[in-house]
């Protein structure tokens, strides 16, 4: 059982993307820590599901609906945010996502092989366009929009949510790996920007862990590995997919300024040993 941060009681979190399987499972856990949590979500529906979780388990949690491709919708949502909890202290943009038509089909170009559904040649701008927008631009726009409210306030924290394809881009999905390559580069630079006010800000890049979204890419019909699991988990000197809950402790030693106070600009990896392995 993961110890209760005296420190984050009775402060308030927002996270965007809060009802996805990574996202919820922090909610909830924040909610345990005695923190109230906002989840802000494109569905206010789903949103609620994670929300009356965190109260049936004595927590206190809201839904609130919101675009973070939207600026006219993170500000509506800021509002709402204020009204109901009045400050809050952390912010986890954790909103994110894929677009199958910025997916190339096979790994690698070769002009010999036939005609495939998309080449890189093929892929749809307007689609690479979103990924970027949901993934990076809406984890700006969040900051930009939700951080103003934080200069000031004690125990400030931006957590940002990025991924092992920010480091070595993984095959297929260059959007997405673009997009999180930023997202690194944007916690550090936001962080040394934000350094004199008390804000910190740092980011998680989760290795492999099964969610809603990859789901059909790295298992059968049948539960078993697909090709690109099994190359994922070849990769992984741990030999296994991780557990969301895996990542709690690395967020709580974020969240609380007693533990990482000193610590700003870092994007830390928890995957298994992936990044340390050069597959050999």
């Amino acid at each position: 059982m993961i110890p209760i941060y005296e420190n984050l009681s009775g402060r308030c979190a927002i996270i965007t993307g809060g009802s996805g399987i990574l996202m919820s499972s922090m909610a909830k856990e924040l909610g345990r820590q005695g923190m109230t949590v906002a989840i802000v979500n494109r569905s206010k529906e789903s949103g609620e599901k994670v929300a009356n979780e965190i109260h049936e388990s004595g927590g206190a949690a809201a839904a609130f609906a919101c675009d973070v491709s939207n600026p006219d919708s993170i500000v509506a949502a800021k509002k709402a945010i204020l009204e109901r909890f009045g400050n809050y202290h952390v912010l986890i943009n954790g909103a994110g996502g894929n677009q199958k038509d910025a997916i190339t089909t096979d790994e690698v170009f070769d002009p010999n092989d036939a005609p495939t559904e998309r080449s890189f040649f093929e892929l749809d701008l307007d689609a690479f366009g979103k990924v970027l927008d949901i993934n990076l631009t809406g984890t700006i726009a969040a900051s930009q929009i939700f951080a103003k409210e934080m200069v000031g306030i004690e125990g400030a924290t931006i957590v940002n949510i990025s991924s092992m394809s920010a480091f070595s881009p993984l095959t297929k999905v260059p959007a997405y790996s673009a997009a999180k390559a930023g997202v690194n580069n944007f916690t550090s630079w936001l962080a040394i920007y934000l350094a004199k006010v008390g804000i910190r800000v740092n980011a998680i890049a989760p290795g492999f862990f099964l969610t809603s979204q990859n789901r059909t890419l790295l298992t059968n019909e049948d539960g078993s590995p697909t090709t690109r699991s099994r190359k994922i988990l070849t990769n992984t000197p741990m030999g296994r997919f991780g557990e969301p809950q895996e990542l709690l402790g690395t967020l709580l030693w974020l969240l609380d300024e007693e533990l990482s106070g000193f610590i700003t600009g870092v994007t830390v990896p928890v995957d298994g040993g992936f990044m340390a392995f050069s597959g050999v």
